[in-house]
Parts: C-alpha cells; structure tokens; sequence
C-alpha cells in the first residue's frame, strides 16, 4: 500500500544516536501548512498504527520470556503448591517484570485456593491487562486548533533525539505545522544532530548552540506563538552521573514552560530504550522526581525479550507507554495498544 517507502535510504547519514532510515524522494515541503484533506490525514494516522501481526512479530521474543517460559513450566502441574509458585515468581523477575510487580502478582494467586496451575495463562493475561489498564489511556494527548507542546527527557543513547524526529515526522505527514525547541545543549553534537534530523522530518527548529535550555524554550515558546505553529518538540539533557544538575535543569525548563505556554503542555514524556529493562524502571523514579511524567516512548522494542519493562512501570509508576519504535525508518514509531500488547503476548 505504501511502496514508495520501499525505495532506498537517502545515502547522506548525519551524526546519529541511533539510526534512522528515511524515505528517499519524499518531498516534506510541497503541501501547504494545515491543508492536508482529511482521508488523507485519516490514512496517516492508520500507518501510524501498528498492526496485530507485526506486533505479535516485534514482541515474539518477550512473549517467549515473559509468557512462554513461565506457562510451559506451571500448567502441567497439577496443583500450586510454594514451590511451584516460588519458581514462576523468579521467572516473572528474570522476564523483567520487576520485583515489587512480580511479588504483587504471585502473591495475589497464592490467595485465589480454586486457581489450578492449567489455568495460569488466563490469570496473567488478566493481570497484565488490568495493571496496563490502570495506569491510564494509551492515546497520545493532542488538541486541534492549539499549541500542543511535548517535554521529552530520558538519558543519553536511549532514543530522544531520534524519537524526537519520528515524532515530528509523524506531525508533518497529519499536516501539522511543527517546532523543535533544542534544548540539550551542552552534549557534542546534539543540536546538529537535532538540527538534521528536525530538516530531514520537514520541521522547524530553534537552537543555541551552549545555551541555557531553558532560554532555547523560551525562544521556542515565542516562535511558536508568533507564528502559529501545532506543536513543539522539546529536546532535553540526560545527564544521570549529576542528578542534582539535571533535576535543576529541566525544573528550570519547567518553570518556562508553565510561565509561557501552561495551557499547552500535552505529555512529559520519558523515552526508554527496551534493552534496558529494570534499569528503565530506575531511570523512571529519578526523572518523576525532576518532571512529573505523563507518559512512556519505548524504543527498540523490536527483537528485545525485556518488553516486560511495560508491565512493571504501569504497576509502579502508574505510567502508560504510548508510543513504541518498532524499526529504524522515520514511519516506524507506532501507537502502542495495551490490548493488542497483551493479545500478542499470549498468542
């Protein structure tokens, strides 16, 4: 349906975090700002859905940890007994789940006395829904007709400059009109990495080279609203080694934000990176504690077997993932589906 993206990479590659594969022989600048027609804007915003087959293939190898493993060992026993629940809880933590989200789910079957161990996929399967349910919607937070504006934090190498650039890819195919604020400035080379990738998705930028960031923000926040544009990308330092430099800093870029533009703030969100699996839960608690966080960005989900990194942040952090990055195209940073994730898993 979509061949042309089937065309070869553009051989010019910037300095990158990660790689990103862009369609060669796009134009991003030929339609007008705001006059996309609507089926069109309709279609977009399917592609930018991931189907339930490419799902149940990018998370095959969390499956088989966090599913496979654990029912093939239990549901042949005959009756759960402390060892047999001992067992499935270590599995539970090794699949990444989390320690605290592991225990809570093995102890709350140690109380169900009719639950037969032939029944265990069933009883996690309902348990992984209803932990992702209750950490809120999945959908990305977006008003038509209004600046909408997206805090991005997460550490060095996890993704934000190239999620970032995904993400404003996705604005610009819906028609938006979208604005990079460059606000990681003492990291070599991140606003010309920023810089390229923000041209390549055809969008704006604002950048001060060794500049505050919370002023890079500000100047970003003015442009915006000067010139009507629908969204502000805000790229973010991810200096864990200083905690207490970093904490300052991105309170600083918050105090800008809800000064200048507090109507308009539509998600703080923190980008993971998949591999890192219980690490990510540690890198959400110190980023809550700068940012109150809204929402997940999962990168590199496809191939990694830690996707059950998901499950422990809804249940500790309370935090839903909305987006995922499944490739490394622009068009592969997907709506994530609880729903569909759990289906997927137990499939």
């Amino acid at each position: 349906m979509f061949d042309f993206f089937k065309k070869k990479d553009t051989k010019t590659q910037p300095p990158h975090e990660d790689t990103i594969q862009v369609p060669s022989g796009e134009s991003f600048h030929t339609e007008p700002e705001h006059q996309a027609q609507q089926p069109a804007a309709q279609e977009k915003k399917n592609f930018f859905s991931l189907t339930f087959e490419s799902l149940k293939k990018t998370i095959e190898n969390t499956s088989q940890s966090l599913v496979g493993n654990i029912v093939k060992q239990v549901e042949q026993e005959e009756e759960f007994d402390e060892f047999i629940l001992d067992d499935m809880e270590e599995l539970l933590i090794k699949a990444d789940l989390g320690v605290n989200t592991a225990s809570s789910i093995v102890d709350k079957l140690r109380k169900q006395n009719n639950m037969k161990p032939s029944q265990v996929r069933e009883y996690l399967q309902n348990e992984f829904s209803s932990i992702l349910n209750a950490a809120g919607s999945n959908s990305l937070n977006y008003k038509c007709n209004e600046l909408n504006l997206y805090f991005i934090v997460g550490v060095n190498g996890a993704g934000k400059t190239t999620l970032i650039a995904k993400l404003a890819y996705r604005f610009k195919q819906q028609g938006k009109k979208v604005l990079v604020a460059a606000g990681d400035t003492f990291r070599a080379a991140a606003e010309e990495q920023l810089d390229i990738w923000s041209k390549r998705a055809g969008a704006d930028i604002v950048r001060n080279d060794g500049a505050d960031p919370a002023s890079v923000v500000f100047d970003a926040i003015k442009k915006a609203k000067d010139e009507n544009y629908d969204v502000i990308l805000v790229d973010t330092a991810g200096r864990l080694q200083n905690k207490f430099n970093l904490m300052q800093e991105l309170s600083k870029i918050k105090s800008v934000i809800d000064k200048n533009a507090p109507d308009s703030l539509r998600e703080s969100m923190l980008v993971l990176d998949a591999n890192t699996g219980q690490n990510g839960l540690s890198q959400a608690k110190v980023f809550s504690e700068c940012v109150n966080l809204t929402s997940v960005a999962l990168t590199k989900l496809d191939g990694s077997a830690k996707g059950g990194i998901i499950i422990s942040i809804a249940k500790e952090m309370n935090l839903p993932v909305k987006l995922i990055g499944v490739g490394e195209k622009m068009e592969d940073l997907k709506d994530f589906s609880a729903s569909d994730f759990v289906k997927a898993l137990f499939c």
